[in-house]
Parts: structure tokens; sequence; C-alpha cells
């Protein structure tokens, strides 16, 4: 897929080039952001080159992952966010905040901005966020982009060669008011109904 460019209100969200490396690796020396995203610690200029130059890129080229810098007007680095398709219809959202920039709501702004993009131009119908229990920044970002909660995976995200519990959340077309590529049909969540359907 050709890479694009998301402009919001306060926002511009395009893809990583060789000229973000040197921005990428400075905000990653970030000891929050090492805890807890699954980036290597400590993160080495190569590591950020291999980024922005190499996997990044590979993404967008063969459709698996669109990872897109966040930049203010001036071109400052606020943070970066990726889509990974995990299955058909569905991709996860992934996202880290340059220090100074936190507080600002810019990568809720992204974060939808981002879904709503993978909603209309990617065929998905389920943007899923998951977080590392106890991340607590990063869930608040989830839900203050509407995300609905739907628990808690055990042993499912793995950080650094150790096994963690993660939250789960999911953000769909219709929360966002626009349609699904495919019906979707919802259990039911009225006791009588279950019955019902249990009948």
């Amino acid at each position: 897929m050709e890479p694009v460019t998301l402009p919001t209100a306060r926002l511009v969200l395009r893809p990583l080039a060789p000229q973000d490396t040197d921005a990428v690796h400075a905000a990653a020396q970030d000891p929050d952001i090492q805890r807890w995203t699954t980036i290597p610690s400590p993160y080495l200029p190569e590591h950020a080159r291999s980024f922005t130059e190499q996997l990044a890129p590979e993404g967008w080229a063969n459709g698996s992952m669109f990872t897109f810098g966040v930049f203010l007007p001036d071109h400052t680095l606020t943070g970066v966010l990726s889509l990974t398709m995990r299955s058909p219809g569905t991709a996860e959202v992934g996202f880290w905040a340059t220090k100074e920039h936190r507080g600002h709501g810019y990568t809720t702004e992204a974060t939808l901005t981002a879904s709503r993009w993978a909603f209309t131009d990617l065929a998905v119908d389920r943007v899923e966020w998951r977080a590392e229990v106890g991340n607590t920044a990063s869930r608040a970002v989830a839900e203050n982009a509407g995300f609905t909660l739907e628990g808690t995976l055990r042993s499912a995200i793995s950080n650094k060669g150790v096994r963690r519990d993660c939250w789960v959340a999911s953000l769909l077309p219709s929360d966002l008011g626009l349609p699904s590529t495919a019906p979707y049909l919802p259990a039911p969540t009225d006791t009588a109904d279950a019955r019902r359907g249990r009948a």
C-alpha cells in the first residue's frame, strides 16, 4: 500500500522517514517508553535506524503494519502510532508519546484519526488495543478515544522475555458512526434475551 498522510485539527500523521531517526531515538530513551512497550532496552541508534528505514517502510509495503509519526505542524515529533493487521478485518493499535508532549490529548487524537482511516480505507471492522496491566496512561488514551474495555488476558504479552497479563479493549466502526464492512450481530445483553438464545 502507498503510504498516506493524515492531518488532524492539531497534528500531522505521516509515515516515518530516515530524517526522523534521531528524534525517535531521543524519545525512546524515556524509561517509561522502554518499560511499557516492547522496544529494545537499551534503545540504541541502530534500533531507531532499523525502525525508520526498514521496519516501518516494509510494513507499509506489504500491508502488515501501518506506522505513523505523530507531528505538530512545525514537524516536532509527539509520538509514534502503528496499526498492525492481526487477522482479516482486525487491526491492533499501539502507540507511545514523547515525555514532553503527554497530557495534551495528542495521542488520543491520533488514535481516533488512524482508527477512522482503518475503518474507511482498510476494510477494518475492529481496532483492538492491548496494554500490560498497570499501564494506566495507555489505558486512559484508549478510554478517551472511546474504546470499550473487554477484560484481562492472562500471559498475553511478552515483554523482554517475561510473559505478562494485559488489558484488551476495542473500537468498532459503529462507535464512530461508521458502517461495518461485514454485518455485526452482537450477543444479547438482556438476561431474558440470553435465556431465549439458549432455549
